[in-house]
């Protein structure tokens, strides 16, 4: 593969690489800080290649603008509420990062914030690896993650591949914000959004979930069918009004663990369709409500709200605590192996 390109040092003097995958006309750029998605170029309906995913073209900017751009993201992606749970009789408490009461993306020190070591590099696979000990952000358990990026000409596919010393928790995700229409084009609402899903899950006003399974029928939160994505996003709906538009998790419909249809978006802009297929029982959909205030986007792009929306497949939201939620518990030397798949497309 073509030699990374320096992209930025960190405060103790580690240097971070941009890796750049190409497979056809695809080409996706990787930064070991987060392990985060930098670029994404896909083709739009007359072959000019469109890069989707909003991202920085600097280090600095991903160290310190704390929207998770593009990274990975665990132990625990979303939110813990009240910042702890139990597992075999054990209290464990967490890091409160999120309003001082919940917990948020792996807390302080997520993955999203740690350089992730390169295991493996070629033109279009990058895989990385990320050492956890046990009491990380109050965690318990050395845990071990690997995740594969591999590129081919139809889509980008995410291997998640965890094993821990001690029974503990485990979520991992990608957090990439796309804007099919292009990183810098503007707001996303005139943009289809499908999500595969009968149910959803509510949460307070902090985002926690509230534990009910609720249907989607004669809601907003109804997206079985492409709907722009701003048709009913400011709706008064008090789940929406409350998050400030879509920020919320769907239980996909189908049997977990079994790689299957999760979400479709379209840009009518660009004709680019992306179809996302996982393994994981929900997928988070946010459409980037508190986008504004982020620092300059590549090429000087001024993000803004609602400039980019994430499709976040995961675990639900607070599934420690909610015992009718899929478990995520992940046992003591067994494997926590999910896969998640982004497909391409031109219409």
């Amino acid at each position: 593969m073509p030699a990374p390109t320096p992209f930025g040092v960190m405060p103790d003097g580690t240097a971070v690489d941009l890796y750049t995958l190409t497979a056809g006309a695809l080409r996706c750029g990787v930064i070991p800080f987060g392990g985060s998605l930098q670029s994404l170029w896909v083709p739009d309906r007359t072959g000019k290649p469109v890069d989707i995913l909003l991202g920085f073209d600097a280090l600095e900017p991903y160290r310190t603008h704390g929207k998770s751009l593009g990274a990975l993201v665990g132990r625990f992606a979303n939110r813990i509420g009240g910042a702890r749970f139990s597992l075999n009789g054990a209290d464990y408490p967490l890091v409160a990062n999120d309003h001082g009461v919940n917990h948020l993306h792996g807390g302080g020190l997520g993955f999203n914030r740690r350089i992730w070591r390169v295991d493996a590099a070629s033109d279009s696979a990058l895989t990385l690896s990320l050492f956890s000990p046990d009491g990380e952000e109050g965690y318990p358990g050395d845990l071990l993650v690997r995740v594969a990026y591999t590129l081919e000409e139809t889509g980008l596919t995410i291997d998640y591949r965890a094993v821990c010393s001690r029974d503990t928790v485990c979520n991992l995700t990608n957090h990439a914000y796309f804007n099919l229409s292009g990183h810098g084009s503007g707001p996303v609402l005139d943009q289809t959004i499908q999500l595969f899903a009968d149910r959803y899950t509510p949460t307070d006003p902090l985002s926690i979930p509230t534990g009910e399974l609720a249907p989607v029928d004669g809601t907003p939160m109804d997206l079985r069918r492409p709907t722009p994505i701003g048709a009913r996003i400011d709706e008064d709906f008090p789940q929406l009004v409350q998050a400030g538009g879509y920020d919320h998790n769907w239980a996909v419909n189908g049997e977990a663990g079994a790689l299957r249809p999760a979400a479709r978006a379209f840009s009518p802009a660009t004709g680019i369709a992306m179809d996302v297929l996982s393994t994981l029982p929900g997928v988070q959909f946010y459409t980037g409500n508190y986008l504004a205030g982020c620092p300059a986007g590549k090429g000087g792009a001024a993000y803004g709200r609602r400039w980019g929306f994430c499709l976040e497949t995961q675990f639900f939201p607070d599934s420690p605590n909610c015992a009718q939620f899929p478990s995520c518990v992940l046992k003591a030397g067994e494997t926590f192996a999910h896969t998640t798949v982004f497909r391409f497309g031109a219409e």
